[in-house]
């Protein structure tokens, strides 16, 4: 109940016990992973060999707004932009 309150999650203590119980199996299981004898294996972090695989950015205008259909639906507009209050107190760009 503590983490679920630590994560303001509101549940039952039907549910406590249950996420208990498949929180304690889960746990387990990483028990018996720690049993795994793994002297030999390498590290590795990646393990498909695929490298710096990048894709174009390909705009489809059908799923665009424009800019004016963007900000049509604000009071606050200045330019074609989005009028925010500001976040930095003081701006070092002076």
């Amino acid at each position: 109940m503590h983490v679920a309150k630590l994560a303001k999650l509101d549940i039952t203590d039907a549910e406590v016990k249950k996420y208990s119980e498949q929180l304690s199996s889960v746990v387990d299981y990483f028990s018996e992973l720690l049993e795994v004898d793994t002297k030999d294996t390498e590290p590795t972090s990646q393990t498909t060999g695929l490298k710096d695989v990048f894709r174009h950015d390909q705009i489809d205008p059908k799923n665009c707004l424009t800019q004016g259909a963007a900000v049509s639906g604000s009071e606050k507009i200045h330019n074609g932009y989005f009028k925010v209050k500001a976040i930095l107190a003081e701006r070092t760009d002076k």
